[in-house]
């Protein structure tokens, strides 16, 4: 007979149930087994067809508690087995939540935020724009990555099938870029227009939160290969559709800047106008969003146009150019941040040189002047 304590855990840990009616169901057939052998005296013919009876569907209860038994252990390992995934799935993502807090916990007790680029930002940065930061840094690595299987396809000289994969992968990932900033813009705006998460160099070149796809296609072209006339036509239309684009953007941005200008100048007015000035002030911004959203399907749309454009490996030269370029301008970056520390521990060696140079020659003089007083007055 099956001991129903040996299913309680001894740990103290919750039992699975339907090990628990399984087996409280096979003692009862053990039970009802047991007295169907004991021995009963019958006293007519009635009682021995009645015993006939239960026997018949005693066999048809033990074949259909058999069979409910063997689906009850199915359902129960598959519950199993999606409960040990669940808590798999929950531990995996209370541990990447946990590095996260930490992180950011550590960042703002520096006082500050390292970007993905290597620039350095308040310590007044949201949690958005900072989520942001880290997939962007995320981004970078692929990109690198990708940049690298480029050339060495490029330079391999690969079938135009596998290079087309590789190009396709390529533009997915610059379309994910463009997913990431949707997202951020949506957090914090000012992040995104601002270009706080790109390097110091990529800055120079900010376009509402981006790269100008005009001069994009202007420094990316003349390094691609012999082009045909119908290549540099439809390029030449492409740069010229991009440029009235990016002016109309433009324009409309002057115009959000001056309405932005009027509305927090005359919010100094009265103090309850002023109040209600400066709410509309601040539904105005919420328009940035739109720019950063106009300015990055402009982008996008160049990048396939481009793509389209263009023969596979031109294309795969085209993205391996502007991979590197911006690779270019990271590194740049990183020389320039770094070049002031050096310049200014090189200024104050110098001061310190300086000073000790001039301490020594005033010691000296005094020396000089202790000297000659001797012997004017050697008595003395």
């Amino acid at each position: 007979m099956a001991n129903l304590s040996s299913f309680i855990n001894p740990e103290g840990s919750s039992f699975d149930f339907e090990e628990l009616e399984e087996a409280i169901v096979l003692q009862r057939v053990e039970l009802q087994n047991d007295e169907l052998k004991s021995p009963q005296p019958s006293s007519n013919q009635n009682q021995s067809q009645r015993k006939g009876a239960n026997s018949t569907s005693q066999r048809q209860l033990d074949a259909k508690t058999l069979r409910r038994l063997a689906q009850n252990r199915v359902a129960a390992k598959k519950s199993r087995l999606r409960k040990k995934a669940y808590i798999q799935q929950l531990e995996s993502s209370r541990i990447k939540l946990s590095q996260l807090e930490q992180d950011l916990h550590r960042a703002r007790s520096e006082g500050l935020f390292l970007g993905a680029c290597g620039g350095v930002m308040g310590g007044n940065i949201s949690s958005g724009a900072a989520i942001f930061d880290m997939e962007y840094a995320r981004w970078l690595d692929d990109d690198l990555r990708m940049t690298s299987e480029l050339r060495a396809a490029v330079e391999g000289h690969l079938p135009d099938g596998n290079l087309r994969a590789i190009v396709d992968g390529y533009m997915s990932h610059y379309d994910e870029i463009f997913e990431l900033k949707s997202v951020g813009a949506k957090s914090d705006v000012f992040h995104l227009m601002t270009g706080m998460w790109m390097s110091p160099a990529e800055r120079c070149f900010l376009w509402i939160g981006g790269f100008r796809p005009s001069k994009l296609i202007e420094m990316v072209i003349p390094q691609l290969e012999t082009l045909t006339e119908q290549q540099a036509v439809g390029i030449c239309n492409l740069q010229r559709c991009s440029q009235e684009t990016e002016d109309a953007l433009y324009q409309g941005l002057d115009q959000f800047h001056h309405s932005l200008i009027m509305a927090v100048a005359v919010a100094s007015t009265a103090v309850m106008e002023g109040v209600n000035h400066m709410a509309v002030a601040a539904g105005k911004l919420s328009n940035l969003e739109g720019f950063i959203r106009q300015a990055d399907m402009l982008r996008q749309q160049t990048l396939h146009q481009l793509r389209r454009i263009l023969t596979v490996r031109q294309a795969a030269q085209c993205f391996m150019v502007i991979g590197e370029y911006y690779g270019r301008l990271r590194a740049l970056s990183s020389l320039w941040v770094s070049r002031p520390r050096e310049s200014r521990r090189w200024l104050n060696d110098e001061g310190s040189c300086q000073t000790a140079t001039r301490r020594r020659t005033e010691e000296e003089m005094i020396q000089i002047q202790i000297q000659s007083s001797h012997n004017h007055f050697p008595n003395f």
